[in-house]
């Protein structure tokens, strides 16, 4: 049997896919290097020798979902470069909820300086790249991202999406203010 050698920019990216899976499900304070090393099929210490420590692992898995959302949206842009086009493209992210759920924990930790710092910079990009392709205004683009907060939140309770529970009586009256895909 042969081993696979991977490139290092292959196995960062292979780390960072595991590392996106083990922080959606236990955030940044309850999961381990070790966690994410048996996820990726590496040892720990490749872990930390790779990314130097936890924090910085979780700061390139936050970068990388940021960058995701953005690489979406500019491909959504390209066809539509709307809000309404950027909006579609973002329900779309539902099926993918490790994203939206590892920047729901980055903003969770965002006491922490460095991660602060990372998750501010994540969302003023995004912010910035939603006015650039769509022309919004500031008041337009922040209620983009009041309405992708609440569609984020929503997802990640499984509200929406692809896996969503079978919905309460509070759902319902939320999911029925929602624009409609024919009429957004």
């Amino acid at each position: 049997m042969t081993r696979t050698r991977f490139t290092a920019q292959e196995r960062h990216g292979q780390l960072v896919t595991a590392a996106l899976q083990a922080f959606a499900l236990g955030g940044y304070a309850g999961t381990t290097t070790d966690q994410v090393a048996r996820l990726a099929g590496v040892s720990q210490p490749y872990v930390i020798r790779l990314f130097g420590s936890k924090q910085e692992l979780f700061l390139a898995t936050v970068r990388h979902a940021g960058d995701q959302i953005e690489m979406k949206w500019r491909a959504a842009a390209a066809e539509e470069p709307t809000l309404r086009g950027l909006g579609h493209a973002y329900k779309e992210l539902l099926a993918e909820r490790e994203l939206l759920i590892v920047l729901l924990h980055g903003f969770g930790a965002a006491e922490d300086p460095a991660i602060g710092e990372a998750v501010r910079s994540c969302y003023g990009n995004l912010y910035t790249v939603v006015r650039e392709l769509t022309g919004a205004t500031a008041e337009e683009a922040r209620d983009f991202f009041a309405m992708g907060m609440l569609i984020t939140v929503l997802g990640a309770m499984r509200v929406l999406g692809p896996d969503a529970v079978e919905p309460q009586p509070w759902m319902a009256d939320i999911l029925g203010t929602l624009p409609r895909p024919d009429t957004d």
